[in-house]
């Protein structure tokens, strides 16, 4: 059986040198959106137009590769950056259920699951297929970064950096080796359930309404 390579891993493959960024929010039943940025350097004007021409590039082809009767596409946007002389692409998405990013062509191998646990917990993974670099590439110089906020109590993660419900993976491309995967098991809120900050944000709201209205009739 042939086996599909992703559009994802196609990136690295034709490029070897090319940055990658996913930030993703899930929400408490499992929905969510996703914005994809990747970009590389192409000093050589030459090079350049060559690049531009490569699928990746081609907001239709990038399309075709997104498209999912359960992935809405928010935005595709390609530009070029003259200061730096890198080559963009920008993919805005939604999704019902971040199990249904399967069934885009765009992630072939990253393997999304959303799984029960234990006492309400939820187990979230996605696999990150391993690059191909060439060519006197300098794999360290170049990196993919996942980023994901969970609207949830966040238990454990195997993540390099958090920032309260914000984790983040970022990798170079000689750490990934054979493929890592990401993996977070949470407490999601309840769909009913308001977020504790929120009651401390209103609280303090409606002290200082009462303290300028306290003030204004003493005046």
């Amino acid at each position: 059986m042939k086996k599909i390579v992703s559009f994802i891993v196609l990136v690295f493959i034709l490029t070897g040198c090319l940055n990658y960024e996913q930030k993703v929010l899930i929400y408490p039943d499992g929905s969510g959106n996703m914005e994809i940025h990747y970009w590389m350097n192409v000093p050589d004007s030459i090079a350049a137009k060559s690049v531009s021409n490569l699928g990746i590039f081609i907001p239709d082809s990038i399309q075709n590769e997104f498209s999912s009767p359960f992935v809405k596409i928010l935005e595709i946007k390609t530009y070029s950056d003259t200061t730096d002389s890198t080559i963009h692409s920008v993919i805005k998405i939604e999704f019902s259920s971040i199990d249904s990013l399967n069934t885009i062509k765009a992630f072939a191998q990253s393997e999304f699951s959303l799984k029960d646990g234990a006492s309400n917990q939820k187990i979230f993974t996605q696999f990150i297929p391993p690059v191909t670099t060439g060519f006197g590439i300098d794999g360290s110089k170049y990196f993919v970064k996942y980023v994901y906020e969970i609207r949830g109590d966040i238990i454990t993660h195997n993540a390099t950096m958090q920032d309260k419900n914000v984790l983040t993976w970022q990798y170079n491309l000689n750490e990934i080796g054979r493929g890592k995967t990401i993996s977070v098991t949470f407490k999601p809120y309840k769909l009913k359930e308001t977020p504790q900050w929120i009651y401390y944000l209103a609280g303090l709201v409606l002290i200082v309404v009462i303290f300028y209205l306290f003030r204004k009739k003493k005046d």
